[in-house]
């Protein structure tokens, strides 16, 4: 279990966003980034799953522990006790049982610091497993913002519901139909966001002429006279 465990954290650790961007680029990107970060929250779970069993370890030496720990004292006073009656066979027995705690004391309080640094680096992995989803999670709204953004945004000061918008589609459509029929290409000039301006100067033109043949009719009228 415990290698089953590590192998599986360095794994999802040593794993990388970026590689695995590159391994979905064709298929579904979110769905497989989505998956991953699922992954490190079921080895996660495992991880947990391990570290409340180490827990329940540490409990259970420790408690014995204090048990044995009591007993023995308990045994200490009715040993004195009996030394004090000259009764040697209680004395012995005593002195048997606690002999016994004694080899067993070791034992619990070697379990128990084994249960103490299994759980410190089963924290550890959680950790750093949460640092890794928190790192995934981030990636994946980036990268959900990053689409978003490149679906939704046709261009500077174009949008997609404008007259001006549309108008610059169409004229960018024509382009693209006319340029593979006949390959020429930028027939269509993109739609000048000072459009009304040109057409007041050019209005202004157009009246200056106006006036000037009106003003050349009159004087010729007035040369006839």
């Amino acid at each position: 279990m415990t290698d089953t465990i590590a192998s599986r954290v360095t794994r999802v650790i040593g794993s990388s966003v970026h590689a695995l961007l590159d391994a979905v680029e064709n298929a579904a990107p979110e769905a497989a980034m989505a998956q991953a970060i699922r992954e490190v929250e079921a080895a996660t779970d495992e991880v947990r799953a391990e570290l409340g069993r180490v827990e329940a370890v540490k409990h259970l030496a420790t408690s014995s522990l204090n048990k044995l720990n009591t007993q023995n004292e308990g045994l200490a006073g009715q040993i004195e006790i009996a030394v004090a009656k000259d009764d040697e066979v209680l004395a012995r027995a005593g002195i048997a049982k606690q002999v016994d705690i004694e080899d067993q004391i070791p034992v619990l309080q070697r379990s128990l610091r084994d249960a103490m640094d299994r759980s410190k680096e089963l924290e550890g992995y959680i950790a750093a497993l949460s640092a890794k989803k928190r790192e995934m999670e981030q990636a994946l709204r980036d990268f959900t913002a990053a689409c978003a953004a490149s679906t939704s945004s046709p261009g500077p000061n174009l949008s997609s519901g404008t007259t001006q918008g549309k108008v610059e589609r169409a004229g960018s459509a024509f382009d693209r139909v006319l340029a593979r029929q006949t390959g020429i290409t930028g027939a269509t000039s993109a739609l000048n966001p000072d459009a009304s301006k040109l057409h007041e100067l050019q209005e202004l033109a157009r009246t200056h002429r106006i006036d000037e043949r009106l003003a050349a009719l009159k004087a010729a009228r007035a040369d006839r006279r």
